[in-house]
């Protein structure tokens, strides 16, 4: 009798399970990547080239606020077809940071955003799809410069951590974004 009385209600434990998230089920939630936007994201026209005078001022502020933090950095500046227009390396900069400070240039004016946006995607939406997109890093530390309206470059710095990429980076960056 404990026997039957066991595999009673083992079955009846089983039809629970499978019943119970059957009478459960909810409208599926949105997929956030199903979304569509009104408008199109980073939607900024490219404008002339950023001229190599602009770009040497842009990183003579990088040099002099990475100098005061005791920072090494490489700090790249594009034009806005992604053309190196100006780089310097300080002294001491890990030699890995030259391209990828160009890199981070590169992909900001390429995809008319802040490399940040890349390295937000992955690490805190887990936006893995990103990853598979050409000439993207997801590292911060890549600014796109904008006068009137369009994009004339982008500024990349490489060199430390990525916040203090940014930090340097966007003083550059400001020096032609008002």
């Amino acid at each position: 009798m404990s026997l039957i009385r066991v595999l009673v209600v083992a079955m009846l434990g089983a039809a629970l399970l499978v019943a119970s998230p059957l009478s459960a089920q909810q409208a599926p939630a949105q997929n956030p990547l199903d979304v569509v936007p009104e408008k199109m994201p980073f939607d900024l026209p490219y404008g002339a080239p950023i001229s190599l005078e602009r770009a040497q001022a842009a990183i003579a502020v990088v040099v002099a606020e990475a100098k005061k933090r005791d920072w090494k950095m490489n700090i790249a500046v594009v034009d806005s077809g992604g053309n190196l227009v100006a780089f310097q390396r300080m002294d001491g900069a890990q030699l890995a940071s030259i391209q990828v400070s160009e890199h981070k240039a590169r992909a900001a004016v390429t995809y008319r955003r802040e490399t940040k946006v890349f390295e937000s995607g992955i690490q805190l939406s887990q936006l893995n799809y990103m990853l598979s997109l050409d000439g993207m890093i997801a590292s911060r530390g890549g600014i796109p410069l904008v006068e009137n309206g369009k994009m004339i470059g982008a500024i990349g710095c490489s060199g430390g951590q990525g916040s203090q990429d940014e930090v340097v980076c966007k003083l550059g960056a400001a020096t032609i974004n008002k």
